[in-house]
Order: structure tokens, then sequence, then C-alpha cells
């Protein structure tokens, strides 16, 4: 039996304490550590807490390896900063919609949607079995950046209005909060469209910077409370028939991921692209009674 002595000791703790400082660097090299950011608040119904389903499928899919962490709108970037970040490398990858890039290309708008456009089953289709997906990795490619579909809200509403709309002409110098291709519809019938991330349409509103706004439709329009500045709900939109949106995550830092990890991203979009659908599906529906029923809100 071997002797216990102070050196004996010293000896056992210093191996200990080099096991420990070999091993503890093998240990954070195989986590990687990623920034999600988005253009949605904070826990908002459907895209935030969508978003955050993604951030958290996929740590818990890759059972840590790849941890992903949430920031919403404003918390690490302005939200229409999002996809510069990505590119840039000061996050690995954002959730919010293409048509806010239409700046950075005008083709952007086609993968969220068009105003007359697609469906949400039918651009799925479009995506993943119409060569969809290899015209947006062609354009996103061109910005180190790779898309996902991930997530839907269905037809849109129509939006809100101060006054009511009878016809063409009451769009006369409007100013209207509305992004993409239906912003430049908008613009030809003579009104003015605004472009404003979620969290600043009703004080917007309220102020009278814009006379009306769409957002989504009555589950997110609930929350954000735009009754309480328009009573005049239209519905449904001619401009957003099916509204994808995206989680785009930086290209080199994608290609570097192992291959089961890139699977694993993919498949957390792809799961939540119909989970969002079915839980807009429902909110919609309970919220368009609220709005009417409590808010005396007209559609």
């Amino acid at each position: 039996m071997k002797q216990i002595t102070r050196r004996n000791i010293i000896k056992s703790s210093l191996v200990g304490t080099g096991i420990a400082s070999i091993s503890a660097p093998a240990v954070a090299q195989n986590t990687i550590k990623w920034k999600m950011v988005t253009t949605w608040p904070k826990n908002f119904p459907g895209l935030g807490t969508g978003a955050q389903r993604i951030a958290d499928t996929i740590t818990s899919m890759s059972e840590g390896k790849l941890n992903v962490k949430l920031y919403s709108a404003g918390e690490l970037v302005p939200p229409f900063e999002c996809f510069d970040a990505v590119r840039q490398g000061t996050a690995q990858m954002s959730h919010g919609a293409s048509y806010y890039w239409i700046n950075k290309n005008r083709s952007t708008p086609f993968f969220a949607t068009v105003p007359g456009g697609l469906t949400a089953q039918e651009h799925d289709a479009w995506i993943h079995f119409g060569g969809g997906q290899e015209l947006w990795d062609e354009l996103y490619s061109e910005f180190n950046l790779k898309g996902f579909l991930a997530g839907n809200s269905g037809v849109q509403m129509g939006g809100w209005f101060k006054k009511e709309i009878n016809s063409l002409k009451d769009f006369k110098g409007l100013k209207m909060r509305m992004p993409g291709l239906g912003a430049e519809v908008i613009n030809r019938m003579g009104a003015t469209a605004v472009a404003l991330p979620g969290g600043e349409i009703m004080p917007a509103l309220q102020s009278g910077a814009i006379d009306a706004t769409e957002w989504v439709g009555p589950y997110n329009d609930l929350a954000f409370g735009f009754y309480k500045a328009a009573k005049n709900y239209y519905g449904p939109g001619f401009h957003e028939p099916g509204t994808h949106t995206e989680c785009i995550v930086n290209k080199k830092e994608f290609d570097s991921l192992p291959l089961h990890l890139r699977h694993i991203v993919e498949h957390a979009c792809v799961s939540e692209n119909n989970r969002m659908l079915a839980e807009f599906t429902k909110g919609n529906s309970v919220s368009q009674k609220k709005l009417i029923e409590d808010h005396n809100v007209k559609i």
C-alpha cells in the first residue's frame, strides 16, 4: 500500500490540475456559440416566439453543441440592420422577413411575399420543389448568406386606417406603413409608403406620423393594440397572401459546421415553418373575435 505523504498529496493535486487544464479547452471547443438577432420585439406572439423556438430547438437537438442565444429587435442591433449584422459576422443568424432587404436587391421580396402572389402552401412548394431555394441561394450567396423558410403568417389583413376607405381616391396623400413590393403598389396609387419596424408602428400611428398601417393580422394586431388608434380594419390584404419569415445564416459560418449540425439548423427552420402557420391560424381566429366583440372594431 502506497504511503500517504505530503509530497504524494501535492503531486496528486498537481496532476489533477493538469488534467483539468487540458480537458477544459477541449470541452469549450466542442461548444459552438451563435447569436441570433431578430426584427421582432421580444417574445412577440408568433414571430418572436417562433424565432425563440428555432434557437431553442437548435440548442436542444444538438445537445448544446450548437448553442444559439436570441437577441430581439434593438438588443444587439436595430431591427433593420439584421441583414448586415449576419453578413458581417456580428451575429451568425437572424430571423426576419426578406422583403425588408429590398434596398439590398430588388428580388428579395420574392422569398417572403409579393402582391397577388403565392399562398403559404404554394410558396412552400416553389421553394422546396420548384427551384425557389436554388434562386434564393444564388442571390444570398452574393452577400455571404444562406436563407431558410422559417415561418408563415398566412394571408395578412389589409390594414388599419383612421379614416374609411371607400375608393382608390381615398389613398391619395395617405401615409401608410407598408414594406416590400406592396409599398410600391400604394405609392403608385398616390399614397406614401413608410418603412417602420413593428415596435415603432403604434407610436407613429398615435402621433399622426402615419395615417394607416398594415402589420400581419388579428393575432399580432391585437397584441400591438392598433385598435386604440384606428377603428377601420380591412381585409384580406392584396399585398401579402402568404408571408414567409426567414432564417438567414452567415454562409461561411454555416459551411464550417459539421454536417449533422447543418442538418439540425435546416430542420429546426422547417419545423418552425409549419408550427408558426398553425399558431397564426388559431391565434387570428380567437383575436379577430376579441377585436369585434370587445373593442368594437369594424372589419
